[in-house]
């Protein structure tokens, strides 16, 4: 039986569907697991989404499963090799990003206490369930979006434009934009 999804999610494409049924707007409050979701949603910027989907074992292999305590100490040499890396993109500012990433992220989480707790505090600790009609109605950024991204960039991160933020919410669950008919709306 064909289940109704958001149509950005196709019923051909078993990853989408994949990624789409049990990963996107589910609340994610493990610190590694937001970190690599901001660092993935950081190497969208520009691409689509299934591009890095495609790719996310690749990252993980190349970036140490992101842990930020091995990434802050990256070298000259660990970047050069991940410069090679055909299996993630070769973009030398977002892989450089990664490293001071990695560090800003440290940062917080001896500031917070976790970065869960720095991150779902710009939604107030809960999920916002939005009321989508079609994937038309989502928005490509929020000022919840905007003052994350300002102070994710205060803080010394990259990549982290107030649309790639908003995705980035979606993503970990701070919002639910599953649109109404999709059959995860209610959950």
């Amino acid at each position: 039986m064909t289940k109704n999804r958001c149509t950005w999610a196709p019923e051909d494409d078993l990853l989408y569907r994949d990624y789409h049924d049990n990963e996107w707007g589910r609340p994610v409050h493990d610190d590694q697991k937001l970190f690599e979701m901001l660092i993935l949603e950081g190497a969208q910027a520009g691409l689509s989404w299934i591009t890095i989907l495609r790719r996310r074992e690749n990252y993980r292999k190349a970036f140490d499963e992101f842990d930020p305590t091995i990434i802050k100490n990256y070298d000259e040499d660990t970047i050069q090799l991940l410069l090679t890396n055909e299996g993630i993109i070769r973009n030398e500012r977002k892989i450089r990003s990664v490293v001071s990433n990695a560090k800003a992220f440290l940062k917080i989480q001896e500031e917070f206490g976790s970065f869960d707790t720095y991150i779902w505090s710009f939604v107030g600790g809960e999920p916002l369930l939005n009321h989508r009609k079609s994937s038309e109605d989502v928005p490509a950024q929020t000022e919840i979006s905007q003052a994350m991204s300002k102070d994710l960039k205060k803080r010394g991160f990259n990549f982290v434009g107030p649309t790639i933020c908003y995705a980035y919410m979606q993503a970990t669950g701070m919002v639910n934009d599953h649109t109404e008919d999709c059959f995860l709306y209610v959950e």
